[in-house]
């Protein structure tokens, strides 16, 4: 992991690679740059702890998921007491600075950002959306064309499933927009995130949309490309790896395999079977003898599930449930289309989470499971 250390009494003059794994890092602050510093701090294994009297909703979320410890109060002394390393990325300068002297005499390690460069670095003169899918959250499959995106950034407007991590090394003086939508907490309207992507590249600048999986997979990329071009803002699209496919290859679950199922339907889940705005044929979809995933499902599943065994899917149907795939903190609960929702229920799941029912459910790569489920699947 880089990052770069700060000596109190002159500027920053070395970049380091530290093995932060297991170690404990405290980031003082909520700002864009501490988002993104405490995203990146995860992906490199740290155990990493927030103090803020105002956290980010990304922040919460992390929190909210057992991802990261955060502190609603200012920093105080004591916090040095348990920490490897520490970021001093509040929005107060001064007490960037007094965190900092203190951790130079109590010899801890503390990285303060350095100031960003003045403004004028030649994207000012055409400004533009970039609408960038990050993959399923793991910063390795951000794919090249999005990380050349997000070098070239003025502006990133980010969702909480986003690889913020990468921010940090990559867009190290991009102006990063929190606009994470916490299913049953806080949330960024999705008309003020129309109005900041428009406004900002009105104004000159080259906004990258980064959004988890593939924006145009239940990501409201759709809508953000047409409110674009609907004002007349030059706007591109990057593609992203779907977490519907990747979460269950994470979990070594193929949504197709020849002798098992010859395709598969991916499915909000949002809302419950007969709700008004519920427009899947769950009927259909249990008689159609594919793969189904379901998506943001996990506090429908047990409707979900119910309705389609109502419908005539057999309740021995191989089912899978797969929680932050491709993270490391990838959880995933096996059973049958009949058990599966009280598994996760118990398991603790929560979103993000993946549903995967079907005959591939049931695959286990090496092992008789295959041979028996082929055969039975003939």
């Amino acid at each position: 992991m880089s990052t770069h250390t700060i000596p109190v009494d002159r500027p920053p003059a070395v970049s380091i690679d530290l093995a932060v794994r297991d170690q404990r890092v405290t980031i003082a602050g909520a700002t864009p740059r501490a988002m993104a510093t405490a995203a990146a701090m995860l992906d490199a294994g740290a155990i990493v702890t927030v103090i803020s009297e105002q956290p980010t909703a990304y922040l919460s979320d992390l929190a909210a998921r057992g991802l990261a410890t955060v502190a609603h109060r200012g920093f105080q002394s004591s916090d040095f007491d348990s920490a490897t390393l520490v970021f001093a990325l509040t929005d107060d300068h001064t007490q960037n600075r007094r965190i900092a002297e203190e951790a130079q005499r109590r010899a801890v390690l503390c990285s303060v950002e350095p100031d960003p460069p003045s403004p004028g670095n030649g994207h000012r003169s055409g400004g533009r959306v970039i609408l960038v899918g990050g993959g399923p959250g793991d910063p390795r499959l951000l794919t090249i064309a999005g990380r050349d995106a997000i070098v070239g950034a003025d502006v990133v407007v980010t969702d909480r499933l986003a690889p913020v991590g990468v921010l940090r090394q990559l867009a190290p003086y991009a102006d990063i927009i929190d606009v994470s939508k916490i299913p049953g907490g806080r949330r960024t309207e999705q008309s003020e995130i129309n109005c900041a992507l428009i406004s900002r590249a009105q104004a000159g600048q080259i906004v990258v949309r980064l959004k988890g999986g593939d924006g145009f997979v239940f990501g409201r990329g759709g809508e953000e490309l047409d409110c674009c071009v609907r004002a007349g803002v030059p706007v591109e699209v990057i593609p992203g790896v779907s977490s519907a496919i990747a979460a269950p290859a994470s979990a070594l679950i193929p949504v197709t395999h020849r002798g098992l199922t010859q395709g598969f339907t991916v499915v909000s889940g949002h809302v419950p079977p007969g709700h008004p705005e519920c427009t899947v044929d769950y009927a259909a979809l249990a008689r159609a003898n594919t793969t189904l995933v379901l998506m943001m499902a996990v506090a429908n599943l047990a409707a979900i599930t119910r309705t389609l065994t109502d419908a005539g899917l057999h309740p021995d149907t191989p089912a899978a449930v797969i929680a932050d795939g491709s993270l490391s903190s990838q959880l995933e609960i096996r059973g049958t289309v009949s058990t599966i929702a009280d598994l996760a229920h118990d398991a603790g799941i929560g979103p993000p989470a993946t549903t995967v029912i079907g005959a591939v459910a049931g695959f286990v790569p090496g092992t008789s499971t295959l041979r028996q489920a082929q055969r039975s699947s003939v």
